[in-house]
């Protein structure tokens, strides 16, 4: 445990000097005040309007960034060492590869907490503070999108570890973390809504659940809309969670999102030979 704090405290001091964490907790406070502010400027209003619309306008563009972001942020932490030559150092020290890899994930996941935290709890304090809200509902709900949002950047870090480790060259790992992104936020919903379309209506509808829980960006969407209880989506959240007590599950669909690809990252590099 140690050695996986070690490297994780590492990675996290090497994410501090290259400024990843103060760009990414900037882009998340303008982007946050910019919702929270301008998002009813189309209606003729200023202002905080409501905790919902500000909220599902940041899932909304959460979706985007969020992944986009995260790869990024990861998609060369093994080719890239591997590249420089780094990483054949680091296995000659005493630390297995599974300890090397947890201690980057949980230096990068760190990263995208601590600017998920400042980013989007520093402008649901200046809310509460110039606007008349109620201060808890607010606070507690934007923790909880703090704890997705967190959760959905360390699906996709797992992701492009998986990406990092079956290539050796950093630009197509690049390009394949792009393709990953545009697959997860563009193409998946556009095909499913084809399918949706397609079959009339006529799909079963204990699959549509399984569908979206194909994509995490889905899964991550709904759990926002759940946590705020929006109404105009109570369709969707029916549909995707088979009912309130299916929340617990998206939880786990998302838990999963993060296990699996950790896991698969872990076994490919495992079998990799460092020196090719």
């Amino acid at each position: 445990m140690n050695k996986i704090f070690i490297v994780a405290q590492k990675e996290f001091h090497d994410g501090i000097r290259n400024r990843w964490a103060g760009a990414i907790t900037l882009i998340f406070i303008l982007m946050s005040l910019g919702l929270a502010y301008f998002g009813s400027a189309a209606a003729g209003v200023l202002g905080f309007s409501s905790l919902e619309s500000t909220l599902v306008s940041l899932a909304s563009l959460s979706v985007m960034l969020v992944p986009l972001i995260a790869l990024m942020l990861s998609y060369n932490c093994f080719v890239g060492e591997l590249e420089q030559g780094t990483l054949l150092l680091l296995m000659t020290y005493p630390i297995s590869k599974a300890q090397l890899l947890l201690g980057k994930f949980v230096g990068q996941a760190s990263i995208i907490t601590l600017a998920s935290a400042l980013g989007f709890g520093l402008p649901a304090v200046i809310i509460c503070l110039i606007s008349d809200v109620d201060v808890p509902v607010v606070l507690t709900a934007f923790s909880q999108f703090i704890i997705l949002a967190s959760l959905l950047g360390w699906v996709f870090i797992a992701l492009a570890y998986i990406i990092s480790v079956s290539v050796t060259e950093k630009s197509k790992a690049a390009g394949l973390a792009l393709i990953a992104w545009f697959l997860s936020v563009l193409v998946f919903d556009l095909l499913l809504m084809a399918i949706l379309v397609a079959s009339d209506g006529n799909i079963n509808q204990t699959l549509v659940p399984f569908l979206l829980w194909v994509n995490p960006t889905d899964v991550f969407r709904i759990l926002v809309y759940t946590v705020i209880e929006a109404d105009r989506y109570s369709g969707v959240l029916q549909i995707a969670t088979h009912g309130a007590d299916g929340t617990a599950y998206l939880i786990i669909v998302m838990l999963l999102w993060v296990t699996l690809p950790l896991l698969g990252s872990w076994w490919i590099f495992n079998r990799k030979e460092l020196s090719e």
